[in-house]
């Protein structure tokens, strides 16, 4: 019996963290190391998006093939050491990715119990749902758009159906949309027996799962100190970060770690910048359970491993969080140079230049973005150095007006303009299709989740129902301290960065800005400094915007949430940083007066 056994611990390593990611981290930690479960995060509201178009051309496509690549050279591993794999790398199109992984299977000459888990899928009720006032905004006065051109309609599924699956003998299971964290809360529920109104030890493995469903962020990657990693500079070895792991208990606690000999680091800042990953309020809602993000506590027992513990859980939300996407229209763009002196001039010259020349004027687009960007630096050392940017993007549903007759028309200007005129974005190109995400919310008990087991050998082909119906319970009491009043002392002006850390993401059209101080010191003035016009100020892009501001003391941080930021969500923003993962950096660039002590 092995010690994590003997501990009644589930090791559940993660091996991906979005449809792109290192293909080799599958093998790396099926050998790199003892696991329970292998499992990975392959879904995003823009993979979603992505996997509609796929599905559009092959009814039984939809799913991350690169999972099933994956699969291809971990199974027979998998199969003899009694590891566990746990995907929702099945998109939309779970039963596709399931018979994909069968077929595998049958040419490694394996016998494998494959199960796929689905339900999430609403797009053929949308309408339906939508009549019957079952469907609604996620946000107060949103708006549900035009049903008819939705692409993917996707109800955020519970771990249950994934218990029910490792219940039914199941080697591999395959999923659609269920939670980033459902994949590791089913394991640690199956392993442990927790019901639906375990919710500590539910929201003890949400808090896991969310740490490590993002491979390298909880072990150094994306990390604001990243200068401090060992070997971080190095080619190769390990440089090359290994992929966390969490040693689930069964009161809900973990051990986040990562195998021993891979790069990177796992340590209380690491796991803190993740935790701060892609959050609103403190109160995280999930179909299973609502986790008091407030109550978590970090502890680095050991190098490379840090304890999670804590964690309070509440009844989960009557109501589903559905992803839906429609197709938004077309869009276009392009990127002129603008050199050296009089750079505004250029830019007001370059621009009536385009419109001169363009068959169509700003009003009859839909939407229309066009920005200046200063790059350029006085007394330029290079020629980049003195070159700003002036970007332009349109939108329209009349796929042909923001084509060719847009983008040609920039290149008509090239011998007549400013001076120096030369373009950063290729030549003229033809329209993209774009989708604008429109989160939504459903009764839960209206999304059954339907388990499958793939028959084969001795074992039966079975379809079990699972009800996505939410317990009740009564809320947590938590009394959180309210910040520490600034004091008059002296300060230096530097970089908020070199005393804070941070990690940013985006929640649909809203961004997360997560920042964290390193020290009690450091936050007792952070909590009373940074407020919400203080964001204001210092990122001048959210003044008109709505910013909330939440507070997490245990772990020194603070998590703000800036509403609207990426327009009508990643796949239709227009900003530069359109999934808003730098900007918690550009927030540490700024020079802000720091209490000289801290320095």
């Amino acid at each position: 019996m092995s010690d994590l056994q003997t501990q009644n611990l589930i090791r559940i390593a993660n091996c991906s963290g979005f449809y792109g990611d290192k293909l080799s981290a599958a093998r790396e930690m099926v050998e790199g190391g003892p696991i329970d479960v292998l499992t990975g995060d392959w879904l995003a509201e823009l993979t979603m998006l992505i996997l509609s178009r796929i599905k559009a051309k092959n009814p039984t496509g939809g799913y991350a093939r690169t999972f099933v690549q994956q699969m291809e050279e971990v199974m027979g591993t998998c199969l003899d050491k009694g590891i566990k794999v746990v995907t929702n790398g099945g998109g939309l199109a779970p039963a596709g990715c399931a018979d994909a992984v069968a077929e595998v299977a049958a040419k490694l000459g394996l016998s494998p119990t494959i199960a796929y888990v689905d339900g999430d899928d609403l797009l053929p009720r949308v309408e339906d749902l939508a009549a019957a006032g079952s469907l609604e905004p996620f946000y107060q006065g949103g708006d549900l758009g035009d049903l008819s051109k939705y692409v993917s309609a996707n109800a955020y599924l519970g771990c249950f159906g994934i218990v029910e699956a490792l219940n039914s003998g199941a080697d591999i299971v395959v999923t659609g949309r269920v939670t980033d964290a459902a994949v590791v809360c089913g394991p640690a529920a199956w392993h442990h027996g927790w019901g639906k109104n375990d919710f500590d030890q539910l929201a003890g493995a949400v808090v896991a799962g969310h740490v490590i469903e993002c491979s390298g962020q909880a072990t150094g990657g994306n990390y604001s100190f990243f200068h401090e990693i060992e070997g971080y500079a190095e080619v190769g070895g390990r440089a090359r970060f290994g992929f966390p792991w969490a040693d689930v208990a069964a009161d809900g606690s973990c051990v986040i770690g990562k195998h021993d000999g891979t790069g990177g680091t796992v340590n209380t800042e690491t796991i803190t910048s993740q935790l701060l990953y892609e959050i609103a309020s403190p109160s995280y809602l999930g179909p299973d359970v609502t986790t008091r993000f407030e109550t978590i506590e970090l502890e680095q027992v050991d190098r490379d491993r840090v304890r999670i513990s804590g964690a309070r859980g509440e009844a989960p939300p009557t109501t589903l969080k559905v992803a839906m996407n429609e197709m938004g229209g077309y869009r276009n763009s392009f990127t002129v140079a603008l050199t050296g002196l009089d750079i505004e001039a250029k830019a007001a010259l370059a621009e009536a230049a385009f419109w001169d020349a363009c068959p169509y004027t700003a009003d009859d687009f839909e939407s229309i973005t066009s920005r200046v960007i200063r790059t350029d630096k006085p007394d330029p050392g290079t020629q980049e150095e003195a070159t700003a940017i002036w970007r332009v993007t349109v939108k329209d549903h009349d796929e042909r007006k923001v084509g060719r007759a847009f983008s040609n028309a920039n290149a008509h200007t090239a011998l007549s303009s400013i001076p120096g005129m030369y373009g950063l974005s290729g030549g003229p190109g033809a329209a993209s299709a774009y989708g604008v995400y429109r989160p939504a919310t459903v009764p839960s008990d209206l999304v059954p989740q339907y388990v499958h087991v793939l028959g084969g050998g001795t074992v039966p082909a079975t379809t079990t129902q699972i009800d996505s119906v939410a317990p009740t319970g009564e809320r947590v009491a938590i009394e959180v301290a309210p910040p520490a009043a600034l004091i008059d002392e002296p300060t230096t002006l530097a970089p908020l960065g070199v005393v804070v850390g941070t990690r940013s993401g985006d929640k649909g059209g809203d961004a997360n800005l997560g920042v964290y101080a390193r020290n009690d010191d450091g936050w007792a003035w952070l909590d009373g400094f940074l407020t919400v016009d203080k964001i204001h100020e210092l990122l001048p892009e959210t003044a008109e915007l709505v910013v909330e501001k939440y507070r997490l003391p245990n772990i020194r941080s603070i998590n703000f949430l800036i509403r609207g930021l990426l327009e009508e969500g990643v796949a239709a923003s227009t900003r530069q940083d359109g999934q808003a993962k730098a900007l918690g950096e550009w927030l540490r660039a700024r020079m802000v007066p720091i209490p000289t002590r801290l320095l």
